[in-house]
């Protein structure tokens, strides 16, 4: 199939699962269309074994074909993140920027330790090839998190917490998971051999963080001070596109960090050039576009994990390993909110509600399905990939179905933060 293809598809059956959902499920978007399309999947690979109609190879095959992992990672995930930001202002994150930045290093590099080392005592894996799985699985997804954060009707001071440090984890995270695949494959791993010890660890998370964010603040700045001088709504609406497009994509080819580079040009686009490079009437359309293009694209992107079965071992050791594993992710991502919490709490209000909030809606998503994917071939592989999607698919459908729920309970105090 051509990319042309493959795109309509997608879309055509985003539609379709979307408006099955819509009169019949009522759930919220992306979870519906993703419950749809696993309920789909999950019935062909049964019809498949009980009537033996050898359809299951060839759908594999098909999805296989689209290779999820580049198309999020090198195509997606640029316009998500930016589109994320671009609704996250510096205004309100200033007010909670060391909570963010505790959680969105610290807090990644805790339970990458956490789940890795559990990992590696559940099924025996390599302390080293266990990290990464803890490194896949820590970091949570903006594109998820952000999605359930619309329903749940949090505090100002809360939300923006939630989104902020979804937001900054993806990118750190990635980081960490490059230079842990550097040192678990060194002979097959490919943009993190120079990770080789501490120092080229120390200096590959240098390169990609800082010079990630100075590079999309830069840019950001740039297209401000450009859109400043224009007043045309189809004009500056093309430059913010080209901006997520192009610094992505310019990220990659300068080896610094991607998704940092898109959050901090959408961040500044967001709130800089927001107010002083837009009209009114440009601000509307902006914010408008990139709320279509934030929907359009979840629908796909949570389409695509839903058939994502397909791809995993659905053996039952893996799968028994692959449960466990929810524990384990459940765990890291306490250890990730409660310590940083805990540290500045003697310097910070903070209510009781902000760690059991923050831990169950701490959400997986496609990120870590992507990394699961993009790992260099190897005995784990098939285990990890499947622990990493069972994960994701409770993440999303239970603990996005329950925040909610659970925030009504627990975070309606006068002040958490």
């Amino acid at each position: 199939m051509t990319i042309l293809q493959i795109a309509s598809l997608l879309i055509v059956l985003a539609g379709i699962f979307g408006s099955i959902n819509y009169l019949f499920l009522k759930l919220p978007s992306s979870i519906g269309i993703l419950v749809v399309a696993l309920f789909t999947s999950f019935v062909t690979l049964l019809a498949d074994w009980v009537l033996d109609l050898r359809i299951a190879d060839q759908i594999r095959t098909q999805i296989l074909e689209i290779d999820f992992s580049d198309a999020l990672l090198e195509g997606m995930l640029g316009l998500l993140l930016f589109a994320g930001a671009l609704h996250v202002k510096l205004s309100d994150l200033r007010n909670v920027w060391p909570v963010v930045l505790l959680m969105a290093t610290v807090g990644v590099v805790l339970s990458t330790a956490v789940v890795g080392v559990g990992f590696s005592w559940l099924t025996g894996a390599p302390l080293a090839v266990a990290l990464v799985f803890g490194a896949l699985i820590s970091p949570t997804d903006p594109v998820a998190v952000l999605g359930v954060l619309r329903e749940a009707n949090l505090r100002k001071s809360l939300e923006t917490q939630i989104a902020g440090e979804s937001l900054f984890n993806d990118g750190v995270g990635y980081v960490v998971y490059l230079i842990l695949v550097g040192l678990a494959f060194p002979a097959v791993s490919h943009g993190s051999a120079e990770a080789g010890g501490l120092a080229g660890a120390l200096t590959l998370f240098l390169r990609e963080a800082v010079g990630g964010a100075a590079l999309g603040l830069a840019l950001g700045w740039l297209v401000f001070r450009v859109m400043r001088r224009i007043d045309d709504y189809a004009l500056e609406v093309l430059l913010t596109l080209g901006l997520a497009f192009g610094g992505y994509e310019l990220a990659i080819a300068l080896h610094v960090s991607a998704p940092i580079v898109a959050v901090c040009a959408g961040l500044l686009i967001g709130d800089v050039g927001s107010r002083y490079g837009m009209s009114e009437e440009t601000r509307k359309y902006v914010e408008a576009f990139w709320v279509l293009v934030d929907e359009i694209l979840n629908a796909v992107l949570f389409l695509m994990i839903g058939f994502e079965v397909f791809a995993v071992a659905l053996e039952l050791d893996f799968l028994v390993a692959a449960t466990a594993s929810i524990l384990l992710a459940l765990l890291g991502r306490l250890v990730a909110v409660a310590v940083p919490v805990l540290m500045l709490r003697p310097f910070r209000d903070i209510g009781p509600g902000v760690i059991p909030i923050m831990t169950w809606g701490g959400l997986k998503g496609g990120i870590s399905v992507a990394l699961a994917l993009a790992l260099p071939d190897n005995d784990w592989k098939p285990l990890i990939l499947t622990a990493t999607y069972v994960v994701v698919v409770f993440s999303i459908i239970v603990q996005g179905l329950t925040v909610a729920r659970l925030a009504g309970k627990v975070g309606r105090e006068p002040e958490l933060m």
